[in-house]
């Protein structure tokens, strides 16, 4: 009876440790990633598109990215939806292919960055405690219908705290490797 709720609590918070590393990898860093542009929406053939679905994104060496369309009348919106973004960043464009160059971060700007790290990494451990909130709340309704004894509900507390921990320190670890990797120069 309790090995589901187990189950699907383990599988919400490892979602919940997923997106926070997704959130990660759309920081930008030092070198250029692909991952950098995933967020990125182009308004193209009349609607809002991500830009993978409207052209390839290379890197070619640490410092650009390469954004090739499919279609070469897109080339003018896929500029402007960088050019809007948060990114900071400034395409060339070059015939029907958008450069990017991905200057050096400044001191400063990474501080900024690991203060962003630090704060998508609390949201993952608000979103990990979250589910451990439903999941004790799904055993305090067992426990009051009579469905399991109180030693099995202290038992099943005592995990789920367990699961709880396991996944704050995954947090952690992504946050520290995430800053560790903006800090490098």
């Amino acid at each position: 009876m309790l090995q589901p709720l187990f189950k699907e609590t383990e599988e919400k918070m490892a979602k919940a440790i997923e997106a926070t590393r997704q959130e990660f990898a759309s920081i930008r860093t030092g070198r250029a990633s692909t991952a950098l542009l995933d967020r990125l929406t182009v308004e193209a053939y009349g609607q809002e598109m991500p830009l993978k679905q409207v052209a390839t994104i290379n890197a070619p060496d640490a410092r650009s990215l390469i954004i090739q369309p499919f279609d070469k009348n897109t080339v003018g919106d896929i500029r402007k939806a960088i050019e809007k973004s948060d990114l900071g960043l400034t395409p060339n464009v070059d015939g029907t292919v958008i450069r990017l160059g991905i200057p050096p971060l400044t001191e400063e700007r990474r501080k900024d960055l690991v203060k962003v790290v630090r704060k998508k990494g609390e949201e993952g451990k608000v979103a990990v405690r979250n589910v451990r909130h439903k999941a004790v709340d799904e055993l305090k309704t067992l426990h009051k219908d009579g469905q399991i004894s109180d030693d099995d509900q202290k038992r099943a507390q005592d995990q789920i705290q367990k699961l709880t921990d396991k996944y704050s320190k995954d947090v952690d670890a992504l946050v520290a490797h995430k800053e560790k990797e903006i800090m490098e120069v």
